[in-house]
């Protein structure tokens, strides 16, 4: 146990490739945030780790450990068997835990000691944690200018943003980014995760882009994404950027937001956000609102949801901002793209715009 190595967050970060992590936390910790690239395989079940941890707090260390031995003795094998098929593939093993604790050390010491060289992550995902936190203080204090795509719900901005990205502009797609489009029905056919996996995929994307990035280009959001808590940095970044509002035709926005959210495949989805959405309805909006929905007509539902609730919500948000916003009229994703990048052209004349992202 003396002689077990120990691998720090910072020398991990650097060569990342060289190494097989595995996470051997419960599995809905994992499911909250692990390091990315890493494998799970759960030294205690969810359930058993509550228990383990019930009796820690009730008994104390030595109960705790005598349950847990219980626990990980018959797993031992399995577990054995796959993390030689992992080491099989040549790269070196590291396996972590919440802090650095008893789980990785324990695993860790067994599979060395079973001949299979094992390195534990010195204070575990908290130490990558620990890094992300610093890292985004850092990407906070460049003070890059933001230019924020805006525009009434339904206008593509999603999709213009994903083939700016795609050709190498300094996009953050925040609501890809959070699994969730922000609104009450953000989370209809989407992955929503949790505050920490989403400021890791942030730390990613603002890794890959550099500091060398001229500016940084979201879409106007919140600062709330379904659960998600968007960082100062870039609530006061969309406070003091440049708005580029798309001007997109009404019916192609209505067209757009029934092929994005299905309602016939997401129906149950839809159902639960327009129950919640609804203590915020004028009675003769709700009124109308339910004589659509319950007769699935989906055209006249989303016509009704714009013009009589989120395009007035929608312009009195955008209205509270001094930010210079520059209309741009088009009607298509394709058009879309092309004006964008034309501004950006102007707005940044003498940089580069275009990342190796």
């Amino acid at each position: 146990m003396a002689d077990l190595k120990q691998i720090e967050i910072e020398e991990l970060l650097k060569d990342a490739s060289r190494y097989c992590l595995v996470d051997v936390r419960s599995p809905k910790e994992y499911a909250e945030f692990h390091i990315p690239g890493s494998i799970s395989l759960p030294l205690f079940s969810d359930e058993e780790r509550a228990i383990v941890g019930t009796i820690y707090k009730q008994k104390g260390q030595e109960s705790a450990k005598r349950i847990g031995l219980e626990f990980v003795a018959p797993k031992l094998p399995d577990l054995y068997k796959q993390i030689a098929e992992l080491h099989g593939a040549g790269l070196e093993m590291v396996i972590y835990c919440w802090r650095g604790g008893m789980r990785s050390k324990s695993v860790a010491s067994f599979m060395t000691m079973m001949g299979i060289p094992c390195l534990q992550l010195k204070g575990g995902i908290r130490s990558f944690r620990k890094k992300i936190t610093e890292d985004l203080n850092h990407f906070a204090r460049l003070n890059k200018p933001f230019v924020i795509i805006e525009g009434y719900t339904g206008s593509r901005k999603t999709d213009m943003l994903h083939k700016l990205e795609e050709e190498g502009y300094p996009v953050i797609n925040l609501e890809e980014l959070a699994g969730h489009r922000g609104s009450i029905f953000g989370a209809v056919g989407q992955n929503p995760i949790s505050q920490k996996a989403f400021e890791c995929r942030l730390w990613e994307r603002l890794m890959a882009l550099t500091d060398q990035a001229p500016f940084y280009i979201i879409e106007a959001e919140s600062k709330r994404i379904g659960r998600i808590v968007l960082p100062d940095f870039i609530i006061e970044g969309k406070r003091c950027g440049i708005g580029l509002f798309i001007e997109y035709p009404f019916e192609k926005r209505v067209k757009a937001i029934i092929d994005e959210y299905d309602p016939i495949k997401h129906k149950a989805e839809i159902t639960e956000a327009y129950y919640n959405l609804q203590k915020y309805l004028k009675p003769q909006l709700k009124a109308q609102l339910d004589e659509a929905f319950l007769s699935g007509d989906w055209e006249r539902f989303v016509r009704l949801l714009l013009t009589d609730y989120y395009d007035p919500r929608y312009r009195h948000t955008h209205e509270q901002y001094e930010r210079l916003t520059i209309p741009l009229h088009v009607t298509s994703v394709e058009e879309g793209v092309s004006a964008i990048k034309k501004e950006l052209d102007r707005l940044f004349e003498h940089e580069s715009l275009v990342t190796n992202a």
